[in-house]
């Protein structure tokens, strides 16, 4: 009996140039996360002011998160993206000469309106190129090149402080250029795009998308993952671990580690995602990476602190894969979704917005351990949530 041998589906090089200029950002992005807490606790400020620090940039994000989705639709996703990017360089860049804890404030909050320009832009044309069969190979690989620059980049960004602690900042504002012209070079517009006079769908509506039980469950936990791993993990855990050790290395070290599980066990994830559906991979990667972050509070020593935050990271990487390929399968390829991306994101901003500032405030006045307790507790509430979510998985969802 013959069998024909199934078609290779391969990985559109659009997405490749996307995966490159992702990892140019992680680095630098990974090359301020454990200095910028300790910078603005260098203005005499408390652990609470030090917090807003990082959830300003995800006010910002949020502010500007639905008119980001609304000129990806009209302007495209390359322009969109580029000048998002190229946003968050100078005001990068203008962190590293802020002389006053407000100047920091202000120059951060503006680099969260490129942040979302470009970050959205990104989500929206992973959706377009990606086949539906691989979209959790696709997102795993777009993940992972975040989190390998992750891993270099909190690591050289602590070496890098002891020089100055303004040499990071310019480092990443480089970085975030180099990949502007990644994008602006390699990415052709031209095929991102229906040809003129093609029939289209219309755009989808936040309102359509939200009669799906998938995107409600997506909501939650893209809430959770914002309060947990973009909110309170940069914020926070840097001033936890200045607590349990006076090395400056080991907050850049802790952050590296979540990023080296998270990256582990990325690319499985993401197969996995394809095979057996996202819901099971979500919900086990919220239940693994809330029940390690509830425990995080305890470490007493660099080392467990250390296998902790890896541990944490493990679920977080079976977690989003899982995830995205669900936005993604809601959208679908033939559809504009740039305002159902922009809210899917604004929830995870709104997390990282809420959680450092609330988990700021109970470190202040009861201690990390609580702080943590109730971080885990999030995700573990996420987990719940998904229980009633639809399997949206194209094959899985027809078994």
């Amino acid at each position: 009996m013959n069998v024909e041998p199934r078609e290779k589906i391969t990985t559109p090089v659009e997405i490749w140039v996307m995966v490159i200029a992702a990892f140019v950002i992680a680095v630098g992005y990974g090359l301020i996360a454990p200095v910028l807490p300790q910078f603005a606790r260098s203005f005499d400020v408390s652990f609470t002011a030090a917090t807003i620090v990082v959830s300003i940039f995800a006010v910002f994000r949020l502010l500007f998160a639905p008119v980001g989705g609304h000129l990806a639709d009209k302007l495209g996703e390359r322009p969109v993206y580029i000048m998002g990017v190229l946003i968050v360089a100078l005001s990068t860049l203008a962190v590293a000469t802020a002389n006053s804890y407000w100047q920091l404030i202000v120059y951060r909050g503006l680099g969260g309106i490129g942040s979302v320009m470009f970050t959205v832009s990104a989500a929206a044309l992973i959706v377009r190129l990606a086949p539906p069969a691989i979209r959790g190979r696709v997102s795993s690989y777009y993940g992972g090149a975040f989190l390998l620059g992750n891993i270099v980049g909190p690591t050289l960004g602590s070496g890098l402080a002891q020089v100055a602690i303004w040499v990071p900042f310019v480092s990443y504002g480089v970085a975030l250029i180099i990949a502007a012209a990644v994008v602006a070079i390699f990415l052709s517009g031209a095929r991102l795009r229906p040809e003129p006079g093609a029939p289209q769908k219309p755009a989808m509506r936040v309102d359509e998308a939200w009669q799906d039980s998938a995107f409600r469950s997506a909501l939650g936990s893209s809430f959770a993952n914002g309060w947990t791993n973009f909110g309170v993990r940069v914020a926070v855990l840097p001033l936890f671990a200045d607590s349990i050790s006076t090395e400056g290395w080991v907050a850049g070290v802790a952050l590296t580690a979540f990023a080296v599980g998270n990256a582990s066990i990325l690319l499985f994830a993401g197969r996995i995602t394809d095979r057996i559906g996202r819901k099971k991979p979500i919900i086990t990667g919220l239940v693994i990476s809330g029940s390690l972050t509830a425990v995080l509070g305890i470490a007493d020593s660099v080392w467990l602190l250390i296998v902790l935050c890896a541990l944490a990271g493990l679920g977080s990487g079976i977690l989003n894969p899982a995830q995205q390929a669900t936005v993604a399968d809601i959208v679908g390829p033939d559809r504009s979704a740039g305002k159902v991306i922009a809210t899917f994101m604004m929830l995870s901003d709104l997390g990282a917005i809420i959680g450092p500032i609330l988990v700021g405030l109970i470190v202040d006045t009861v201690g990390f351990g609580l702080g943590f307790a109730l971080t885990g507790a999030m995700m573990l509430a996420a987990a719940v949530g998904w229980l009633a979510g639809r399997e949206t998985a194209p094959t899985v969802a027809k078994l």
